[in-house]
């Protein structure tokens, strides 16, 4: 016989954005239950692109969790973002492979072109700029991920030219 679900007491959306109807389902499915939190958290950052503090207190309260487990949670995982990211995501890979290989002077060469550092987005929210402590694909270091796809055995002028393939055809 399946578990009760727990009666828990209505909390309201951070705002009427019909999205929250999505990230409510997915702790509706769970039964409202703490150990849903990383899913739900998922749910978030998909639908709305980050997870802001707004976000995190209408989870905590929701799944009856302390905010500062949230926001723990928010900032331990790589893949959880607090702020907007840009149209396009270059994460650089720091990991000793991909340093000792060239890693510091691909994100230089990032920084200097587009004029953005680690954690940042440019003026025009095009390019996020993220470095990563290990992206786990040492044998191809030095590495980088331009929009979820891994490209490994790169120079600084690959990087630029990747990101200039974005300029140009929008990536797409």
């Amino acid at each position: 016989m399946p578990p009760a679900l727990i009666e828990r007491p209505r909390v309201a959306p951070p705002s009427d954005d019909k999205r929250w109807r999505i990230v409510e389902g997915t702790m509706r499915r769970h039964g409202y239950q703490p150990h849903a939190l990383i899913e739900t958290l998922h749910t978030v950052q998909e639908t709305f692109g980050y997870i802001d503090e707004d976000a995190m207190r209408f989870v905590a309260q929701s799944l009856r969790v302390p905010l500062s487990q949230v926001y723990g949670v928010v900032t331990f995982y790589h893949f959880f973002t607090l702020k907007p990211q840009g149209e396009h995501i270059c994460v650089v890979c720091l990991g000793t492979a991909c340093y000792i290989k060239g890693a510091p002077q691909i994100l230089e060469a990032i920084e200097r072109t587009y004029g953005v550092q680690p954690g940042e987005t440019t003026k025009d929210g095009k390019l996020s700029l993220l470095a990563a402590r290990c992206l786990g694909a040492c044998g191809l270091a030095p590495v980088a991920v331009f929009d979820g796809q891994v490209v490994g055995k790169l120079s600084p002028e690959d990087a630029l030219k990747q990101i200039r393939r974005w300029e140009n055809d929008d990536g797409r």
